[in-house]
């Protein structure tokens, strides 16, 4: 399986630096081999309110905003997917948890990595280990990512 992790941006949606983009790739597939999993096409589409909250309703008919749309290809033990996300959503949520935008970014990131994984958030048990995983898989980002 081809094993490449990369990042689009659509209407809306706000770029990640390119500079950044080998560090992600790095600390993704970290997080993916920790889980014991196998990185393949991973491909991360950054957007806008608009576009995601259209795809919500479109695939998931939902009618509410999102930070993130996971679309996986594979199952675990393969980790593969469309993980697209809402830059707007995730500037958002940062202010309202007066924290910096990058670190919601890489959780909401690694959010998509670990549904990947086959971790649920629907039920409260679930989502208290997801929020406990993103943590743990937080503290991995290189150094560099917290620059």
């Amino acid at each position: 399986m081809e094993q490449d992790i990369l990042f689009h941006t659509e209407t809306g949606g706000t770029e990640v630096p390119t500079a950044q983009e080998p560090l992600l790739r790095q600390w993704i597939e970290t997080v993916i081999q920790q889980k014991e999993g196998q990185a393949g096409a991973i491909n991360y589409i950054f957007c806008g309110d608009e576009y995601l909250h259209q795809m919500n309703v479109e695939f998931l008919d939902h009618d509410t905003l999102t930070d993130i749309i996971t679309f996986p290809y594979e199952t675990f033990p393969l980790v593969s997917g469309d993980l697209f996300i809402s830059t707007e959503r995730v500037a958002d949520n940062a202010a309202d948890l007066q924290v910096a935008y990058q670190d919601e970014l890489h959780r909401v990131i690694i959010h998509g990595v670990l549904h990947l994984c086959g971790q649920g958030d629907k039920t409260e048990e679930e989502a208290v280990e997801m929020r406990r995983l993103e943590d743990w898989a937080l503290g991995l980002r290189p150094e560099e990512l917290l620059e």
